[in-house]
């Protein structure tokens, strides 16, 4: 399909900058069958019913982003990193700018005044240098060590759109995280987590609505635009993400028996269809997925998604255009738009339900 159909114009001041506080006091637009009704987060609880099964991802945003500079030649340009993928105990992809600073066999080293970092910083060399400011990073320490290194030196990288418009601090490190947080892995937050609060999940529960835990470790593509003119030639990163069989087999019973499986952000629905048969089994799963959902897809396993409001030309709006319809969610945005709803990572929440073929 072509990218432009999924354009629109984004006042930028709709890009939230902080989150809602509390984080269920967000607002959330409810989509159903092209109807558009105006609720706030906390009112979910109303619009499931027992036995339904919601599903959020509990991925952990480490501290991929790092700063440091060059080293070992004349000059000494200050380096940004953002680390992507882990590839073994030393070694990591990341993002880097400028990349046109650096060649194969650089060496780079990451830094904090204040921060103490066993000697006070941290080295990596260039291994391999890719085409649009990726390369691969051999550290010098190894497993744990790098791990703290990282930790300690190393900030959440919050989406460019929100850090360009104002410097990260402390307070991010507990907004960019939802309450579900334990596995460490992503360089995103799933950001329809974020606005879950303790309350809400005893609401959901006192409901009858199960709460269901899987993984998929955000990586580098919710920051990569689609540059190119038609959906098929865009390549989606694969993302690592698990299901165990305890969770995948109480999806699949409360289905059998009337539930419908909500899930909570587009990483935890593109998990759940990757890991679906085609007659919307959910499997144990363990591996990477690069799944790109665009209009004309058939979803098999998820009928409700909790999702926030993505950005033009997104592969995020795509997914949510193909869930709801195409023209329903330009419609949804437009009223957005026009509501003052927030947008993106700190941004509002909608509910949207599955399209009728």
């Amino acid at each position: 399909m072509r990218t432009d159909l999924f354009d629109f114009d984004l006042p930028p001041e709709r890009i939230a900058l902080r989150p809602a506080s509390p984080r269920d006091s967000a607002k959330m637009l409810v989509v159903e069958n092209g109807a558009l009704r105006d609720q706030i987060v906390a009112d979910l609880p109303s619009w499931l019913k027992p036995g339904d099964q919601l599903v959020v991802n509990d991925t952990k945003v480490i501290a991929a982003q790092l700063n440091g500079r060059r080293i070992g030649r004349e000059t000494e340009p200050r380096i940004e990193a953002t680390l992507i993928k882990r590839l073994d105990g030393s070694r990591w992809q990341a993002l880097v700018k400028p990349a046109k600073k650096l060649v194969a066999g650089d060496r780079i080293r990451f830094g904090n005044e204040g921060k103490v970092c066993l000697l006070g910083h941290l080295d990596a060399e260039v291994d391999a240098k890719g085409t649009e400011g990726e390369v691969t990073l051999s550290f010098s320490f190894h497993g744990p060590a790098l791990d703290q290194a990282i930790a300690d030196l190393g900030s959440p990288p919050l989406p460019p759109y929100i850090a360009s418009k104002r410097t990260p601090d402390d307070q991010d490190l507990a907004d960019y995280q939802t309450m579900f947080a334990v596995n460490e892995g992503a360089v995103a937050a799933p950001t329809a987590g974020l606005h879950f609060t303790p309350a809400l999940e005893q609401a959901l529960r006192a409901g009858g609505v199960g709460v269901n835990q899987v993984t998929l470790h955000v990586g580098a593509g919710t920051f990569l635009p689609v540059k190119v003119d038609d959906t098929e030639a865009h390549k989606m990163h694969a993302e690592w993400g698990t299901i165990s069989a305890e969770t995948a087999e109480r999806l699949n019973s409360a289905r059998k028996n009337g539930g419908r499986i909500i899930a909570v952000g587009t990483t935890s629905l593109r998990l759940l269809e990757s890991a679906a048969r085609e007659d919307g089994t959910i499997q144990p799963f363990a591996a990477e997925t690069a799944i790109f959902i665009t209009p004309g897809y058939r979803f098999r396993a998820v009928d409700i998604l909790m999702t926030n409001f993505h950005l033009p030309k997104s592969t995020l709006f795509m997914l949510v255009s193909a869930f709801s319809g195409l023209a329903p969610m330009k419609a949804a945005y437009a009223h957005a738009i026009a509501n003052s709803y927030r947008f993106y990572s700190y941004g509002d929440a909608c509910l949207l339900f599955r399209a009728v073929p």
